[in-house]
């Protein structure tokens, strides 16, 4: 397993009981990069990150993170690590800036220096009791923890979860920020988005198995293209169905509509054939990709 990596799983497999949440997980994230990390829920994202930070350990397979298993790596590894849980668990007796100098001392001192900087940049009273804030201002709690200390890695799960959409984009500026500086983020979101807006890589994660692993730009292509074509007669679909890469051919009146993968030369050939009045063709986002994922067959039920 390659030291040049920040985060490298290899077949990982975590079994609860008879349940099987991981089924063979791999997954490599470059020094520096956005990773994206998508899947419906209890697809197995929140597994994988616990077992990627050592707060689970897989049933079988392998981790490195910075070429260095993580229980070996210890707390000097941790201390590279910046973590935002999905589920936040914060003390609420204590005022938002105790906890937060509290960690700073944990680690040390680091991040005391970005506490109030951060704070001021998410409008988040530091005097106040954890337990008298909203949902909202404790995630903003949990963000400044992840990003004070700088750190190498930021694995965030669901980061803009109760913020507003101002603060929101505040989220995306720290992470292009932090990626600028040399950071690495491994960022999971049902907010497709923002995945798309900042990540280099995404990887599909279905019923504990990775269903796909690709560029932003590749994703696009495999999304395709919406075509209508307009007739000055009514045209057969299965003129245009038996092309390869044309799927969803649907012909009515004049016109036919069809999802095309790949180049269009075989629809104009075939399209020519006929007095052709109008035509348009529209990429597809890459939330229907995803949707075209998860409507596919079940893997299985059993994924967390």
């Amino acid at each position: 397993m390659g030291s040049e990596l920040a985060l490298n799983a290899q077949e990982l497999v975590k079994n609860y009981g008879k349940t099987r949440a991981l089924k063979g997980v791999t997954l490599e994230v470059e020094k520096g990069e956005v990773f994206g990390f998508i899947g419906p829920n209890g697809a197995g994202k929140s597994t994988t990150i616990r077992i990627l930070l050592d707060l689970l350990r897989p049933t079988s397979g392998r981790v490195e993170v910075f070429g260095q298993s993580p229980r070996q790596g210890g707390p000097e590894l941790r201390s590279r690590i910046g973590y935002l849980p999905g589920e936040l668990v914060l003390p609420g007796r204590r005022k938002a800036g105790e906890y937060l100098y509290h960690l700073s001392r944990l680690r040390k001192g680091a991040g005391a220096d970005m506490i109030e900087p951060l704070a001021k940049r998410f409008t988040l009273d530091l005097d106040k009791t954890i337990k008298s804030l909203s949902k909202g201002n404790k995630q903003k709690v949990g963000l400044v923890q992840a990003f004070m200390h700088r750190p190498e890695l930021l694995v965030l799960d669901e980061p803009t979860s109760g913020l507003d959409p101002l603060l929101q984009q505040e989220v995306i500026a720290m992470v292009h920020e932090s990626t600028a500086q040399g950071s690495t983020v491994f960022m999971s979101s049902h907010v497709l988005s923002e995945v798309e807006e900042i990540a280099a890589r995404i990887g599909i994660l279905r019923g504990g198995l990775m269903l796909d692993v690709d560029s932003i730009d590749e994703l696009r292509r495999k999304a395709g293209q919406v075509v209508e074509l307009r007739f000055s007669t009514p045209v057969s679909a299965g003129e245009f169905s038996r092309i390869p890469g044309v799927s969803e051919v649907v012909a009515k009146d004049h016109k036919v509509n069809l999802l095309l993968h790949g180049e269009p030369n075989a629809v104009l050939k075939t399209a020519a054939r006929h007095h052709v009045t109008g035509w348009s063709a529209k990429d597809r986002d890459l939330e229907e990709l995803f949707l075209d994922f998860y409507r596919t067959e079940e893997v299985a039920p059993d994924g967390r």
